[in-house]
């Protein structure tokens, strides 16, 4: 088949699945391609680049994820879904959300979400400042909780061995720190739950914060 942008990153997503994201090499990807590497430099002139354009593939993925404009959906319930789409997109991924973390979108039709999703904060009171805090509040807390999710579970039902729950609490002196103990079976367990309770708290405090915001 010809090499074209749609093939390279095809493969690239098959490696990072596979080996994870420090295992997604452009020497490792020229031979899943059967080409030498000068070749991706065609298409990618180094490997940060090729992330971009990943992570602008998982962001196209993602909007599908987004539940449509409704100007008559309460905006609460729209961030609510909008981070529970997010993260059901970089979970699709091994290491989706450390990929996806610190890239450069390549495709400015894609603003076109951002700017429906601003909407939706300033029709309901906020201004440019407080919405853009706002959205980023609640794209930062899925991306960072999807990165430590990922971190301990390698795949759906594969647990990094290092963060063995077990292993953890015989760790710590119990009787020396019993809240940092107690933590080990929140923090590292019903990951699902825990995401939802911390949309929410973010979801809190942006509302809280417009009367004050507003002058009120």
């Amino acid at each position: 088949m010809p090499l074209d942008q749609q093939l390279i990153l095809s493969q690239a997503f098959a490696i990072l699945n596979e080996f994870g994201l420090d295992g997604l090499t452009l020497r490792r990807l020229a031979a899943r391609l059967d080409v030498q590497a000068p070749a991706l430099y065609w298409h990618f002139k180094n490997k940060q680049e090729l992330l971009d354009h990943m992570a602008t593939q998982v962001f196209r993925e993602a909007i599908q994820e987004v539940p449509p404009f409704d100007a008559q959906q309460a905006w609460q319930d729209w961030a609510e879904k909008y981070c529970l789409g997010l993260r059901r997109t970089l979970r699709r991924y091994r290491e989706g959300a450390k990929m996806f973390s610190g890239t450069y979108l390549t495709d400015a039709t894609l603003y076109a979400q951002m700017d429906a999703s601003l909407r939706k904060l300033t029709n309901a009171g906020f201004g440019i400042r407080e919405s853009v805090v706002g959205l980023n509040a609640l794209y930062c807390f899925t991306v960072g909780f999807v990165i430590e999710e990922q971190a301990t579970m390698l795949a759906p039902g594969e647990r990094n061995p290092q963060y063995d729950l077990g292993e953890r609490q015989a760790r710590i002196d119990k009787e020396k720190y019993p809240l940092a103990y107690a933590a080990g079976e929140v923090s590292f367990t019903d990951y699902d739950a825990r995401f939802l309770e911390g949309v929410n708290l973010v979801i809190a405090g942006i509302a809280a914060s417009l009367p004050r915001m507003r002058g009120v």
